[in-house]
């Protein structure tokens, strides 16, 4: 089960940190993270602290100096990196010649614990808040996905059409996508689905949102896609999987969560809404 980031355990120890611990974590977060690759003198001065301050601060994150800290930083980063070929090359061989009950026996402790892990670290504040956004009639709803997880957001929309008014796709099309991205207002949100090998667009499209007012929903793994630097909301979720692809079986279920929670607040509306859809399916005879 890979641990959590040195983001997470930054943002979780807020609380416990001094004021000037706090200048020294904010300015690691709001460019994670490369900036953990600074000298202590830089981050000193872009928090206005003293570079002791810098060293109590990763001290208080139970490393013993800064050096110790870059290189968990680095470890990091490798596995934040990783493609299906690289950890294909890593794995075990002995778990390649796994039997075929012991492949289920394994492939049942990796899913059932990242689901419950994952299902375990969601915060309920950005739960909350992403369902909160999702079910405001008010927004227009965008949703785009990357090489596999097009297909998550694929599944995430056509629940969200069947509950409310207002959601599409990100276009294709280059002049489509061109259009839509062109038109966003403060009342759209974009859900964004980018899992590591991130995709560079990701980024780009989260950025353009947020400075045209909107607001960013992002699912992605434990090591954060680059694009949730602009998000409001953040739903990360483990990747363990018994071949060298990384599972989106945790996200299916902070999706269905969603969903769930979706019903809830919208109440009435999505019954109404989702017995207007299937009136209408019967009528061009697709029930």
């Amino acid at each position: 089960m890979a641990p959590g980031t040195l983001a997470d355990d930054i943002r979780q120890k807020l609380g416990i940190l001094s004021p000037a611990e706090r200048k020294v974590a904010r300015v690691l977060l709001a460019a994670y993270p490369s900036s953990g690759f600074e000298t202590i003198a830089t981050l000193a001065e872009r928090a206005a602290v003293s570079a002791p301050t810098v060293l109590r601060f990763v001290n208080r994150l139970g490393y013993s100096g800064f050096p110790d800290f870059q290189a968990a930083l680095r470890a990091e980063l490798n596995d934040r990196n990783a493609s299906p070929l690289s950890l294909y090359a890593a794995a075990d061989d002995a778990d390649a010649a796994d039997s075929a009950a012991g492949l289920m026996a394994r492939s049942s402790t990796l899913f059932t614990t990242a689901v419950a892990q994952t299902l375990a670290e969601t915060p309920a504040h950005d739960l909350e808040h992403a369902i909160t956004l999702l079910s405001d009639r008010k927004r227009r709803i965008t949703l785009v996905g990357g090489r596999f997880t097009h297909l998550l957001a694929q599944y995430l929309g056509l629940h969200l059409m069947q509950l409310r008014d207002d959601v599409r796709f990100l276009p294709e099309r280059d002049v489509e996508r061109t259009a839509a991205l062109s038109a966003l207002t403060r009342r759209d949100v974009l859900v964004i689905f980018d899992y590591r090998r991130y995709e560079h667009d990701k980024l780009a499209f989260a950025q353009l949102t947020r400075e045209r007012g909107g607001k960013v929903v992002v699912f992605t793994d434990t090591w954060l896609s680059p694009a949730a630097s602009h998000a409001e909301v953040v739903l990360p979720s483990h990747v363990d999987a018994p071949s060298p692809y990384d599972s989106l079986v945790p996200t299916l279920a902070v999706i269905e969560t969603v969903v769930a929670g979706l019903i809830t607040a919208l109440g009435s509306d999505a019954h109404e809404h989702m017995k207007h859809n299937e009136d209408t399916a019967r009528r061009i005879g697709l029930v």
